[in-house]
């Protein structure tokens, strides 16, 4: 027919007859009834694509030649589109079809069993009519009616569940839309389905869902609900804010925990339990990050801002750290393994870090260190050093060039004892022994002190090593620090009693007096010592008022030391120690006057370091305005501690008074450098 030029007659006789024959099939898949519609309809579908193949086939010279020079309609797809437009789209079947789909995904939803081959095969059957009919005639209509069965549910969900059983169902009810998708959808409805779940169980109640009350967020995170925790985040990185909410309530939550902390007097008595709250609070939350979060970056970096944040609201944060590290590095790391050593200085390190003001660590952390040295009270020479070099790799070699000048001169100190014991040992008899440390001036932290009157029986040996000492050292000067030392004294206490006695320089001086007097009022005392008199009084109280360490008695008796006080020797002293240690004092916090000081002692050392940033900045940048020089300095110390904008602007003054800088004539903002 087609070669006969017929192929006009041809095609349109088979639109006719295809046509007419669809209108039958069509009338029977609309008298199928309840679930045999669907069936029946499946059924017409496999019929039709089976007879349109053969179609295909008989017409196939048509197909190739007459359709493409007549641009008509290939056959199969001719098929296709009368299935269409006569048994899909016709006015009985195209919403009943809609209907009985949406019906069975609803019967589904609500737990019926489905037969889910049917609707793969049906919905398939759309997919093939092409996407604009799947879209139109299914997934348009799915996706509302999906939005208004979700928003029913969450709201009934929401006001029956707590937020740990809500995230669940909202967790299983995304899990059974992507299951569908995969088992009779388009895969490409997947995102759309999920969008429609996710807008309404969670993104429309997030803020409800995070601070519901004894359940939400803040419960959770209180309680160590890792798995809850871990589904709200999951199920919240989905919807675009989510995230944000959780971090932001999580992060005001450790905040405001973290301020009633660092401010609640009863917590400040005890330092190390201080810090100890900080590290447990730290390891709870690094916890939460890494089983529930999923180690994500944007929390761990919200958790270390909060840390800084109410660290530095405690200005003794520094010095409790310090007091932390001095007790673990006394006794509390005694019998520690190794790695469990480096796990509790890398904790520290952590909070060193959180700190501001990193320049009163180092104040007080050389004090704690220096009387950990002398009294040799240190647990593990190694945990020393290793914590010095991580300051040193936080901080720079400045940090810490002193204190590892403090660790050399215990060493040289060895030395020097051995070599003076090895030269005068015969001469020195059977004296008192003594041990000597000779430090160097600027790297420990000395005081001034005015040197007590040492007992005479002392003050011969430490002549002779004065003289050793200056005689194989040239150009230097020694200085005693009585204040720093300890002594072992024997003695004998009635009925023939004998005991060891550990104290402090200044005890051992007040204690020596009592070998030629029996009471001693408080005046004598001071005039025979010179010891400061605050200091005579806190070592009297501990000879005196502590039970079971008073060697000494005192009259009256009460707990504070008086000027009018009498002390006698106690021969009534009784221990069941042979060694009896008398108040050695270890790092306490200081009181508020000392601690005052030691802040006038830091501002103080931070004057130069400003200045010479001021200095290295304008020597570089030559003219520069103020608030540059303020952000240039703060960028460069910030490492040590924060400079006060203030402070920076006094030191600009005195380096103009000094004539190192010149304001700019015509800008009084602007600064120069004076070569």
């Amino acid at each position: 027919m087609v070669l006969h030029k017929f192929g006009e007659k041809l095609y349109s006789g088979l639109v006719t007859t295809m046509t007419s024959h669809l209108l039958e099939i069509s009338r029977s898949i609309e008298a199928a009834q309840g679930e045999v519609f669907l069936e029946e309809l499946n059924r017409k579908w496999a019929d039709h694509n089976k007879a349109l193949q053969m179609i295909r086939d008989i017409l196939m010279y048509m197909d190739r030649t007459f359709i493409p020079s007549t641009h008509k309609t290939p056959v199969h797809e001719l098929g296709l589109n009368l299935w269409r437009d006569v048994v899909i789209h016709s006015s009985k079947t195209q919403i009943r079809l809609r209907d009985t789909l949406l019906e069975l995904v609803y019967r589904e939803r609500n737990g019926e069993v489905i037969n889910r081959g049917l609707m793969r095969n049906i919905i398939k059957m759309l997919m093939d009519l092409g996407s604009a009919v799947y879209q139109e005639d299914f997934e348009q209509h799915f996706l509302e009616v999906s939005a208004d069965f979700y928003r029913l549910e969450s709201q009934q969900f929401i006001e029956s569940c707590d937020c740990g059983d809500y995230l669940k169902k909202a967790e299983r009810r995304l899990n059974e839309e992507m299951e569908r998708v995969s088992h009779y959808m388009d895969a490409r409805s997947l995102d759309k389905i999920t969008n429609v779940v996710e807008k309404e169980m969670i993104e429309s109640h997030m803020q409800r869902l995070v601070h519901m009350e004894n359940s939400g967020l803040v419960n959770m995170l209180v309680n160590d609900k890792y798995e809850d925790l871990g589904r709200m985040y999951n199920l919240f990185r989905r919807v675009p804010t989510g995230l944000s909410i959780v971090r932001d309530v999580m992060t005001s939550y450790i905040r405001d925990t973290g301020k009633q902390l660092v401010t609640d007097p009863e917590r400040l008595r005890d330092p190390v339990d201080f810090v100890q709250r900080l590290l447990d609070l730290k390891d709870k939350y690094d916890e939460i990050i890494t089983l529930a979060f999923g180690n994500d970056k944007t929390f761990q970096n919200a958790l270390n801002s909060s840390f800084e944040y109410f660290i530095n609201l405690n200005a003794r944060s520094p010095e409790f750290i310090s007091l932390f590290v001095d007790d673990k590095l006394r006794k509390g790391l005694r019998g520690v393994s190794e790695e469990d050593v480096e796990i509790v200085l890398d904790k520290v390190m952590m909070l060193f870090r959180y700190l501001q003001e990193k320049d009163v660590f180092e104040k007080y952390y050389k004090q704690h260190l220096a009387k950990r040295l002398l009294a040799g009270k240190t647990v593990s020479d190694d945990a020393e050093r290793s914590l010095i070099v991580k300051l040193k790799t936080e901080c720079g070699y400045q940090f810490t060039s002193k204190l590892e000048g403090m660790f050399t001169d215990m060493k040289t100190s060895e030395d020097t004892m051995q070599g003076f014991y090895a030269s005068h040992g015969t001469e020195l008899g059977d004296g008192p022994t003594l041990a000597v440390h000779v430090l160097t001036t600027g790297s420990w932290p000395t005081q001034p002190s005015a040197t007590c009157n040492l007992p005479a029986e002392i003050l011969g040996v430490c002549e002779k090593f004065r003289s050793y000492y200056l005689g194989t050292h040239t150009g230097r000067r020694l200085s005693w620090q009585t204040n720093m030392g300890t002594a072992d004294l024997k003695a004998t206490f009635g009925k023939g009693q004998k005991h060891e006695l550990n104290v402090s320089t200044y005890q051992m001086c007040v204690l020596m007096l009592f070998n030629n007097a029996d009471r001693l009022s408080y005046k004598e005392i001071e005039q025979a010592t010179e010891i400061p008199a605050s200091d005579l009084k806190r070592c009297l109280q501990s000879l005196a008022c502590v039970r079971g360490k008073n060697v000494l008695r005192k009259e009256p008796m009460s707990k504070d030391i008086a000027e009018d006080d009498a002390f006698f020797f106690n021969d009534k002293f009784m221990s069941k120690l042979y060694k009896v240690k008398i108040g050695t004092v270890v790092a306490q916090r200081e009181s508020e006057p000392e601690n005052q000081e030691t802040r006038q002692r830091v501002e103080e050392d931070r004057k130069p370091q400003i200045e010479a940033a001021i200095v290295r900045i304008m020597k570089s940048r030559r003219t520069l305005d103020h608030n540059n020089i303020v952000a240039e300095v703060t960028k460069q110390l910030q490492a040590r501690f924060l400079p006060n904008p203030v402070v920076i602007k006094k030191r600009i003054e005195s380096l103009i008074e000094r004539e190192f800088l010149e304001r700019d004539k015509n800008d009084r903002k602007m600064y120069r450098y004076l070569a």
